[in-house]
């Protein structure tokens, strides 16, 4: 194919748009791939529409090679099968709702579990008819409440989502493998640098997650790496718990006076002062923290988390522990009058206490650990208040953030921490929606079984992005040669008619031989701006058709090294077509 700049639908800019905020999204404006439609919504032009296929393109082609089949739903879906599994409600705001004429509700498709659930429900019925995976690449919508970073988070975007149906656990255990190594296959072909990490399940639910994150510092993910392996997104981390301590033995609580200690830095310095050879610091203090949890149903509960003074409550891992209830700040103190905010003590707290108020601890506050925490009463706190002698406890949750150096749970070395962005989703789902859609099917032995399954998915359009962002260099996008939208990007310079004839000619012998080409047949563009836009649109392989073809030579450069050679203009498509395919 053959594409001339002359009447391509491409306009390149060399300003920044003032929207930007990472590279790939300045990159891909700027290189005329893509332009803003609405907040979270963008436009694919010609260039952005081929780079957009091309990784479509590898990702059918592995999900056929693993042997999974290609089907299509629609994005307008009905709220009953959404309202059966309990997600209609558990996405709150999250999801375009609409009403029809009739005044029946709709939702624009977030993600497509129950479709697919209720489609094999309708067509299979023997354990005979597994295992089966299908997938499609949809279009999906979700309505962020704040879309950024160009195509990494809007509220329209384009997802590979397949699901594996399985007689058996068995069965579901060798579909995941499967679905898993077609991943490596695919990011490995696409360029992408790729981790992957153990994960919540969250909304989706499961037994078992996976998310392939891409190392990026711009990454909305915070994951964590051990020397010996381990690898995980910061919302799956477990602590390592100290062991218990017993309680015999161990000095009684006595309350004291710490006036004016409105932070852990304050009430250590106090309890320094009181008890200089105490060797008290902040991780001797437990911090409760008061947060309110919104149900989907709309229902508000205060929660409060006990951890060590010297950690803060990292909201993500809280929301990952307390889905699908969204975490919202806590202030109707007066409605709670038990809380004496900046004094708060677990003494009054849990589920069966008067209060009623849950109580849930960090795991590192272990039976025996003794502790300096609020009195309940206004300049007031505990010290030696002892865990599982002095108060009690509804639960643990990992809600405390993750620090660098901290023990892998698995005992593989100290973490260290690093961002990135999730482009593919593994889940091992169970049979939580089977159960609720009613999916079974008969065994061998005659006998209704419930069918088990997985979940994955990609993210195709937002894998543009993450190749724009992982493969640009000072002076524009860099595309790997499995998605760039041109195999060679031709540049006539000059005004001689012989450099436009010769480059002419070039160009139909490589379309000839199947390249792709990106001519630059520009008549009265200078030199400077069509080197300027080569380097910008990023193609592979840059030929030059210049002023050296008065001494019978091309310039032949390798966009991604930089390096450059003179070929003869006598077989010039062979060398081309040699650097092109390796």
């Amino acid at each position: 194919m053959l594409l001339r700049m002359s009447t391509l639908f491409l306009r390149t800019l060399r300003d920044d748009p003032a929207d930007a905020e990472v590279p790939s999204h300045r990159l891909l404006v700027r290189g005329g791939y893509i332009r803003r439609a609405a907040p979270g919504g963008f436009t694919w032009l010609p260039l952005g529409w081929r780079v957009y296929r091309n990784v479509e393109r590898v990702v059918r082609e592995e999900m056929d090679a693993m042997g999974a089949q290609e089907v299509h739903f629609p994005a307008l879906l009905p709220r009953e099968p959404y309202e059966a599994t309990g997600r209609w409600t558990e996405y709150g705001d999250n999801v375009f709702r609409l009403k029809d004429r009739k005044g029946a509700d709709f939702l624009l498709g977030p993600t497509h579990e129950e479709m697919f659930t209720l489609l094999v429900k309708d067509l299979y019925g023997s354990y005979k008819d597994l295992p089966l995976s299908i997938y499609q690449i949809q279009t999906k919508y979700r309505d962020e409440a704040r879309p950024r970073a160009g195509l990494f988070r809007g509220r329209e975007f384009v997802m590979k989502d397949s699901y594996s149906f399985d007689v058996d656990d068995a069965g579901q255990d060798a579909s995941y493998a499967r679905h898993r190594d077609a991943y490596m296959r695919i990011f490995d072909r696409l360029g992408l640098e790729y981790v992957i990490v153990s994960a919540t399940s969250g909304a989706m639910g499961g037994s078992r997650s996976e998310e392939f994150l891409t190392p990026t510092p711009i990454g909305e993910d915070t994951f964590v790496r051990s020397p010996g392996g381990y690898a995980a997104n910061v919302e799956a981390v477990t602590t390592v718990a100290p062991a218990a301590i017993p309680v015999d033995g161990l000095p009684a609580a006595h309350v004291e006076d710490t006036p004016d200690t409105p932070t852990i830095e304050t009430l250590v310095a106090v309890a320094t002062e009181l008890f200089p050879d105490a060797g008290y610091t902040a991780a001797s203090t437990l911090k409760n923290v008061v947060v309110q949890l919104r149900h989907p149903d709309g229902t508000a509960e205060p929660l409060v988390i006990g951890l060590p003074g010297d950690r803060e409550v990292d909201t993500k891992r809280l929301e990952a522990q307390v889905s699908p209830a969204e975490v919202e700040p806590f202030t109707d103190f007066a409605a709670h009058p038990v809380l004496v905010k900046g004094y708060i003590g677990p003494q009054v707290l849990g589920a069966d206490s008067d209060s009623g108020i849950r109580y849930l601890i960090d795991p590192r506050v272990v039976t025996g650990s003794r502790w300096i925490t609020g009195a309940n009463e206004a300049g007031k706190h505990v010290f030696d208040l002892v865990a599982g002698r002095d108060f009690t406890w509804d639960g643990t949750i990992e809600a405390a953030e993750v620090r660098a150096g901290d023990p892998a749970p698995d005992g593989s070395g100290p973490l260290e921490l690093a961002r990135g962005v999730e482009m593919g989703h593994v889940f091992a789902l169970g049979r939580k929606y089977a159960d609720a859609l009613d999916l079974k099917v008969l065994d061998e032995n005659g006998k209704l079984v419930t069918v088990t399954m997985g979940s994955y998915g990609i993210g195709v359009s937002r894998a543009v992005a993450a190749i724009a962002e992982s493969t640009h260099d000072e002076l524009g996008l860099v595309w790997p040669r499995e998605v760039a939208p041109a195999d060679v990007h031709l540049v006539a310079t000059g005004k001689d008619a012989a450099v436009f004839t010769a480059a002419e000619a070039l160009a139909g012998e490589l379309v000839a031989a199947g390249l792709t080409v990106l001519y630059d047949d520009r008549p009265k563009v200078s030199p400077g701006v069509k080197f300027k836009d080569a380097e910008l649109l990023g193609m592979p392989t840059i030929v030059t058709v210049g002023r050296g073809l008065a001494e019978g030579v091309l310039e032949l450069r390798d966009r991604a090294t930089g390096e450059r050679q003179d070929i003869p203009v006598d077989g010039a498509a062979a060398a081309v077509l040699a650097a092109v395919r390796g």
